[in-house]
């Protein structure tokens, strides 16, 4: 186990940093829950049969429906029959194909005037996991590349005592490159991506090839990007279970924070602060690829203005991702409109998309108690691999939502970042994690991603086309379970894979 105090904390707290979460005991237990929840969520030792409640990976939220495309798209099972009507509305907003400004449907218009997709559900297909373009696919709708500078004297960050949110966009295309503008004016540009053979032989003397990507962009529309950019590729990530991860009391995250590998097991995963704009106080970052949101609210709505470029009250910014450099851009029309308030996605619209994305709960796992299944959750337990991907959690019992509630959860993940060596590495920081550094990805519905989105691949730019490759991708903090999973039998491997199939 982890220390039970970061020490990132700690130095955030001796420098002055006012954090609107703290460290140390969860204030929403008494003691005797407390010790419970200690019990309940510490790493099993017992892998003749499944744990108590573990096909409920949602606890009482967990949905029960046939597995199918839209296993990821059910509401969590203890909504209320009023927060039901919530979620739809959330839903159809979260369907919605916003169009360009000025338009007769007043309601969906703003969109751009540069984007990367039209709507929420473009890149998160049937709530799931984007990918990179197929073979012979014109364009790409779920994964594009960020763009940044390194901070220099001319840092627009946003700070709070030392802790940095965001990055510093390229002074022309800004934070991400956006291959579709509104009529009248040009796209940015498009990303390009080469494949390299990367052969890794096993223990069993068998190979396998990963691909190794190498990325650029083409047909640039507003003049030469900085010299120094920095690009990195993001697919969309899987919306189910958010409202449940955003109920962790920050203390939980924080015990298996351990920055400086006091315990000396190799896994030194760190908390990254960030400011929520709504509070203008630092938080723990828990969500995006790094991190780098403290709240499904403000990474909604910067994704709304990002991905799609409309404006809401967290993030109101009309043109989207447009810079000064960009004239064109900033000449076109906006969705503002007056009557309505100063953003084209005023609230109740972006209250009821936060909603939505609170509300979608986790499919029921399969095969729990089968005997290849539990074979498999040893061997990933023997390999490490649960040091990072922590399997269970307890909900706070002071969580907004009812629903949300003093649950036990099996995210399979810490929420920390991690240095997961050269191989992964996109070398940018972002906000405070640095190039090397990524969060521990849930692992829950991992074994639908072919059910619901259609294919299976994974990391944060897909280069790994099945679960064997994205383990071999791991490297740096991960570089010890990587080569355990490597040197399995190939029986076990299986094994191994039939679990995270499972989940």
């Amino acid at each position: 186990m982890k220390t039970p105090l970061s020490i990132a904390l700690i130095v955030l707290l001796a420098s002055g940093v006012a954090l609107a979460e703290d460290a140390g005991v969860r204030s929403d237990l008494t003691p005797e829950d407390l010790a419970r929840v200690q019990r309940v969520t510490a790493p099993t030792t017992d892998f003749s049969k499944a744990e108590n409640f573990e096909a409920k990976p949602a606890g009482k939220g967990t949905t029960t429906f046939a597995a199918n495309a839209d296993s990821f798209s059910h509401f969590l099972d203890n909504l209320s029959f009023e927060q039901e009507g919530q979620f739809k509305l959330g839903n159809a907003l979260f369907r919605k194909i916003w169009v360009s400004s000025p338009s007769s449907t007043q309601a969906s218009d703003g969109l751009g005037p540069l984007f990367n997709a039209r709507g929420c559900q473009s890149c998160h297909i049937k709530d799931g996991r984007g990918h990179p373009p197929f073979e012979g696919q014109a364009e790409n709708v779920s994964m594009f590349l960020r763009l940044s500078v390194p901070p220099g004297e001319h840092d627009t960050r946003e700070g709070i005592d030392g802790v940095y949110a965001g990055e510093v966009g390229d002074p022309t295309y800004g934070g991400q490159l956006q291959d579709f503008a509104v009529p009248g004016l040009m796209g940015e540009g498009r990303m390009v991506i080469d494949y390299s053979d990367l052969p890794v032989t096993l223990g069993d003397g068998s190979v396998v090839t990963l691909r190794a990507p190498t990325y650029s962009v083409a047909d640039l529309n507003y003049g030469p990007m900085a010299e120094n950019v920095m690009l990195s590729p993001r697919l969309a990530n899987p919306m189910i279970g958010l409202g449940l991860v955003e109920a962790i009391p920050a203390q939980d995250i924080l015990a298996h924070a351990d920055p400086q590998d006091a315990d000396g097991d190799g896994i030194s995963g760190r908390a990254n602060w960030t400011i929520e704009p709504a509070s203008q106080s630092v938080m723990l970052g828990r969500f995006g690829w790094k991190a780098g949101k403290a709240t499904i609210a403000s990474q909604s709505a910067a994704a709304f203005a990002g991905d799609i470029g409309i404006s809401s009250p967290l993030v109101n910014t009309p043109f989207g991702d447009c810079t000064e450099n960009q004239p064109e851009c900033l000449a076109m029309p906006t969705g503002e409109q007056a009557r309505l308030g100063p953003s084209e996605a005023p609230d109740p619209v972006m209250a009821l998309v936060t909603f939505y994305s609170q509300t979608l709960g986790v499919p029921e796992r399969r095969d729990v108690d089968a005997p290849n299944v539990l074979a498999g959750k040893q061997a990933f337990y023997a390999a490490g691999c649960a040091s990072c991907h922590m399997p269970k959690f307890v909900t706070s019992r002071d969580a907004e939502n009812p629903a949300h509630r003093f649950q036990l959860i099996w995210p399979y993940s810490d929420f920390l970042l991690h240095d997961m060596g050269e191989g992964l590495a996109d070398h940018r920081p972002e906000g405070m994690a640095d190039g090397f550094e990524w969060r521990t990805p849930p692992l829950w519905g991992i074994g639908l991603t072919e059910t619901v989105s259609g294919h299976s691949f994974f990391l944060h730019d897909g280069r790994a086309r099945n679960l064997t490759e994205a383990i071999l991708w791991h490297g740096g903090e991960a570089q010890a379970a990587r080569d355990a999973f490597a040197a399995l039998s190939p029986a076990t491997r299986d094994d191994l894979l039939s679990f995270l199939g499972s989940l």
